[in-house]
């Protein structure tokens, strides 16, 4: 009887931490990524106003929005950018903010300048890695 009872009790342990986390997970905001790859000043008031609308659909609470910019997309960014003065509050409106480290390094070779970053972005080592990260965490993918 003792051998049919453990392996019993070893197959309900492992049942149970398979579905323990998966019910957690329910529990959890939702995930964003928004993927800013174009120096189009209409894709860029797109990306931040798809954020916005998420926030007020669903609440600052229930989601996580992060936006990543890289190549032509870091300008939005940048204080060039016609939406740029909207980063700030928006970051402090909990919206995080990427901006691609290898494109920064290109840019700053080829003009010989450090690019300049609008308050409330942080830097990460690689656009695309951060995007693919954010992927394999739950984040749903959007490109505007």
């Amino acid at each position: 009887m003792k051998k049919v009872i453990i392996p019993i009790i070893a197959a309900l342990g492992m049942f149970a931490a398979t579905v323990v986390p998966a019910v957690a997970d329910m529990d959890k905001p939702h995930k964003m990524v928004i993927q800013v790859s174009s120096a189009d000043p209409a894709v860029h008031k797109l990306a931040l106003n798809n954020a916005v609308n998420m926030q007020k659909a669903l609440g600052p609470d229930e989601i996580d929005i992060e936006i990543v910019a890289y190549g032509p997309g870091l300008s939005i960014m940048t204080p060039q950018s016609p939406e740029s003065s909207r980063i700030p509050d928006l970051a402090l409106q909990e919206i995080t903010f990427s901006a691609c480290g290898n494109t920064m390094k290109k840019v700053a070779a080829k003009s010989g300048k450090d690019v300049v970053l609008v308050e409330g972005v942080r830097v990460v080592p690689a656009g695309v890695l951060r995007i693919m990260e954010l992927q394999e965490q739950g984040y749903t993918y959007i490109r505007p």
